[in-house]
């Protein structure tokens, strides 16, 4: 018998979310044959795979198999063909209402450049090397879910669209724990973007966080900054920060300007976290890029690692996860690339192969 067993519900979404989710399931295999965990899968659909086989882009009964899971591994969603659909209807909707019934409060995106891909990026080398960012975005909150929201006539050919940005204590005070302690196992370094100069939910973000981190966590470095600071910061000087806790707009931003300071979204991995005993959810940062679907294009790297953060942040594996890392690594370091970030004197293979060369490193 096992020495561990885990529930997965695995989403494998669209595009190229499918192809990247049969590379996980060799990890997953790997990982029962030779480290003595076993994994029972749960399989469905999210996005407009579930539009198409539900109606919805995520089914009831579907939301029921994540809720009895350890963690949830997804793949990306979205297409053309689902651009017409009514709002509620379309694939992100799927994403978004996974995240609130779950209640999914912290965004884990990790700005990590690997040194065999430090070219792709488009600073300088000497800038973003041996670079690791972890960005801790609010996720159930602010102007993306706030009331009142819509568009209204005025009449007289004008209108107003609203979106309401609010937070509360407790969503602050929640999220900010996350940064801290994951802070703790990392540079002890935290900093807390808003604006405090010109919005009152940026003037609360500050000061509940700046209570919180003297009732709870005075031990972590805590530094406040502007969020359009932030962003100017990433790409001046990035490796001043550690830790980056932010609300759920400006998270959105700033992840996806240090994602790109890595040189590839295709590597990205992320986490949504909810309260202790919830599923995790975790995802690759790329999209679904349906002009390449079906081709073997698809580089499954970001999905992978996005399953290595399961392993260490709702399995408590993080051994395991530290050998996937580090074969990754090592596979680009010999050079080992899907076309996404082929380079060079590499040797380019397809999505299949870069699992079997994954599994192969692993063992």
């Amino acid at each position: 018998m096992s020495n561990k067993e885990f529930t997965l519900t695995i989403l494998p979404g669209d595009g190229i979310g499918p192809e990247a989710m049969t590379e996980v399931r060799k990890v997953i295999g790997w990982l029962e044959d030779s480290e003595d965990l076993s994994f029972t899968l749960h399989e469905d659909d999210i996005g407009g795979a579930a539009y198409e086989r539900y109606g919805e882009p995520l089914a009831d009964e579907t939301l029921d198999k994540c809720r009895a899971s350890d963690a949830i591994i997804m793949g990306s969603v979205g297409g053309q063909q689902w651009d017409n659909v009514d709002y509620n209807k379309r694939p992100e909707a799927g994403l978004l209402k996974l995240r609130k019934e779950l209640q999914l409060f912290a965004n884990l995106r990790p700005a990590l450049v690997f040194d065999a891909l430090i070219d792709a990026s488009t600073l300088k080398p000497e800038i973003v090397k041996g670079l690791d960012i972890l960005i801790v975005r609010e996720l159930t909150g602010g102007v993306y879910f706030g009331e009142p929201r819509g568009i209204e006539d005025l009449g007289n050919g004008q209108r107003r669209g609203v979106n309401t940005q609010v937070y509360e204590t407790y969503e602050i005070e929640r999220v900010g724990r996350v940064a801290f302690d994951l802070a703790r196992k990392r540079g002890n370094k935290v900093h807390s973007c808003e604006k405090a100069n010109v919005m009152e939910s940026g003037k609360l973000w500050r000061e509940d966080m700046t209570a919180l981190h003297k009732a709870e966590f005075s031990d972590v470095n805590l530094e406040h900054m502007y969020a359009d600071n932030c962003a100017m910061q990433l790409l001046r000087n990035p490796s001043q920060f550690d830790v980056i806790v932010t609300d759920n707009l400006f998270g959105d931003i700033l992840s996806d300007a240090a994602a790109m300071l890595t040189g590839s979204l295709g590597m990205l991995p992320s986490a949504s976290l909810g309260a202790k005993g919830v599923a995790g959810l975790y995802e690759p940062v790329h999209g679904s890029a349906p002009d390449i679907a079906g081709q073997g294009k698809a580089n499954p790297l970001a999905t992978i690692l996005s399953f290595a953060m399961a392993l260490r942040y709702s399995l408590d594996c993080g051994a395991q996860a530290d050998k996937i890392e580090q074969a990754v690594q090592a596979l680009l370091t010999k050079g080992i690339r899907t076309p996404d970030i082929m380079a060079n004197g590499c040797t380019e293979v397809n999505t299949s192969q870069m699992g079997d060369a994954l599994i192969k490193e692993l063992s």
